[in-house]
């Protein structure tokens, strides 16, 4: 019911800046929470950062002050700008939709952060 297109994942050196984007489309509900989460190789899917439609904010303590969440709900779209990149902050990104309506979570197809030296 609902899809998550990602953009805007690549590579960059350390230091670098990034931002993704992931579209909604759907039934993304009007009561919603969009977010990023990230996985590396041979490690567990962790959160990154997440907002809700009433303006909540959340971002994991290795991001905080170098990521920024941001939505535009003209677009349906929720925006991870990427400063100070780290090599540890390399993985594949994923966007995700929870529907509080419908009760879903909705993933996209993820897209590749790789930061270099």
């Amino acid at each position: 019911q609902v899809q998550l297109v990602e953009s805007g994942g690549g590579l960059v050196q350390a230091g670098g800046s990034l931002r993704l984007s992931c579209a909604a489309s759907g039934s993304i509900g009007s009561i919603n929470a969009m977010g990023w989460y990230r996985q590396a190789p041979g490690k567990a899917r962790e959160l990154v950062a997440t907002t809700s439609s009433d303006g909540t904010t959340n971002y994991a303590d290795s991001v905080k002050g170098r990521f920024t969440i941001s939505r535009d709900n003209a677009k349906n779209t929720v925006y991870l700008q990427m400063n100070s990149l780290k090599p540890e902050d390399t993985a594949v990104y994923y966007c995700k939709l929870y529907n509080f309506l419908s009760r879903q979570n909705y993933w996209g197809q993820g897209t590749q952060v790789t930061v270099s030296l």
